[in-house]
């Protein structure tokens, strides 16, 4: 089943974002190689692609797990929580429709 995780992350967590986003993003590669990956990103502060200093207010990922516990823990055990970049993270169940 597809689930999406959304991190809303702490204010002023940039830096800590910048400095563990390669870990973040190796974890987001090993489920698009897996074929498990629908999307994922990050949401600016700023209505801008790159937001500069301003920074992201959280990020969404859509991918695919065998159950809601599955999913909250891969969720729990992101970089970016370790880090503290998330101050929570939310995962749901997701029903894709379109496209």
């Amino acid at each position: 089943m597809w689930y999406f995780i959304l991190g809303h992350d702490h204010e002023h967590s940039l830096a800590a974002r910048q400095a563990s986003r390669p870990a973040h993003l190796a974890r987001l590669e090993a489920l698009r190689e897996a074929g498990r990956l629908k999307l994922a990103g990050p949401l600016p502060a700023l209505d801008a692609e790159d937001p500069g200093p301003a920074g992201f207010t959280g990020s969404l990922i859509v991918a695919e797990f065998a159950s809601l516990e599955e999913a909250k823990a891969w969720a729990e055990a992101d970089p970016y929580v370790a880090a503290g970049v998330y101050a929570r993270v939310e995962v749901r169940p997701f029903r894709p429709v379109l496209p």
